[in-house]
């Protein structure tokens, strides 16, 4: 798949199924998202995968985290994939490089990781919600002092009957601002 085909028809899937990447297609395919922009190499994440019953565990969580009258609900919630990677924010601490760009290299390394999911034929989505800053929800994923939860890559085949159409491409004139003659002669 070309770059460009990649980018345009990577979706959001709602719906996965089995089978999912195992844990070494999981690491090769995140060695290579390891290529993403990460000022001074600090590699500021880390990841915990779930798997079969393990996901009911963070279900538990999640529902203890939730309100009463959506306790079942959010049970159910890790079962929507095969595979729950809990991406793990680490920032790096004495370092010349500040928190926001540690953070902003976590997100590029996520998304390029969904890029070489759907390369690969797999499916994901990046969901969060109410439970990422819960005690319960972090003692589950065995969080340490000073990591963020930035939520969950769903994974898994994409369900065969659901097509999507492709993302249209916006137009982005209204977000490029072109420094010139014009903006200098209405400065004076």
């Amino acid at each position: 798949m070309e770059l460009t085909e990649a980018v345009l028809t990577r979706r959001s899937q709602q719906q996965l199924t089995d089978p999912a990447p195992d844990d070494e297609q999981f690491t090769r395919l995140l060695r290579t998202a390891s290529a993403a922009p990460d000022h001074g190499r600090l590699r500021p994440w880390r990841w915990v995968l779930l798997r079969g019953g393990q996901r009911h565990r963070l279900g538990r969580a999640l529902a203890a985290a939730g309100p009463d009258d959506a306790q079942a609900r959010a049970a159910l919630k890790p079962l929507r994939a095969p595979l729950l990677a809990s991406i793990v924010f680490v920032p790096r601490q004495n370092t010349r490089v500040p928190r926001w760009e540690q953070l902003a290299a976590t997100a590029a390394l996520v998304h390029c990781l969904e890029l070489l999911l759907h390369d690969h034929g797999w499916g994901s989505i990046w969901r969060t919600g109410q439970g990422l800053g819960s005690p319960a929800v972090h003692d589950a994923l065995a969080l340490r002092p000073g990591e963020q939860l930035l939520g969950w890559l769903y994974i898994g085949t994409p369900h065969p009957h659901r097509s999507r159409a492709p993302k249209p491409v916006p137009d982005v004139q209204d977000t490029i601002t072109r420094l010139g003659a014009s903006i200098e002669s209405s400065a004076a």
